[in-house]
């Protein structure tokens, strides 16, 4: 299954927030570490924080947090919410297809069980088990801040 780029721009923003030193993070700064447009981040972000995945606040010191726990974060939600439903072939939408064999398929059944075992894996998975190496990801980001010492363990989480 191939994640869209904004499945994929929405879990970069969640990583890069889970793994700023203090927690919140701009447009600009995300755009900036990964090189993608700051045009594209602002859709990811609004829908991010209309799904309730993060919080955001203007003027000086606004930005964008995580609105929950890096633990409370399953990924198999962040990417049910940004994928929506899951259609791996066009037999998956009846107004779509034009195979003369869907009525007796068995591939369909085959696929949806693939596509339920895809999220079995990622409902598996929290923000926090994916950046549990928050200062090597902050590093290559070039995020600037110094990291609280409290989070060298990986055992805290930033909220």
């Amino acid at each position: 299954m191939k994640l869209t780029a904004f499945t994929d721009y929405s879990l970069r923003v969640l990583m890069y927030l889970a793994a700023a030193p203090d927690g919140r993070a701009t447009i600009a700064e995300i755009s900036e570490a990964f090189d993608i447009s700051e045009h594209h981040l602002t859709k990811v972000v609004h829908f991010l924080g209309k799904k309730g995945w993060i919080t955001t606040s203007r003027g000086r010191r606004g930005g964008m947090a995580l609105a929950r726990r890096p633990d409370d974060i399953v990924v198999g939600r962040v990417l049910r919410d940004t994928e929506g439903n899951a259609v791996p072939a066009a037999c998956f939408d009846p107004a779509q297809t034009r195979c003369s064999i869907v009525s007796c398929c068995q591939l369909q059944s085959v696929l949806a069980e693939a596509v339920e075992s895809f999220y079995a894996v990622l409902d598996r998975f929290t923000l926090a088990d994916i950046t549990r190496n928050k200062r090597v990801i902050a590093s290559v980001l070039r995020m600037h801040r110094r990291l609280p010492d409290r989070l060298s363990t990986g055992t805290a989480s930033v909220s």
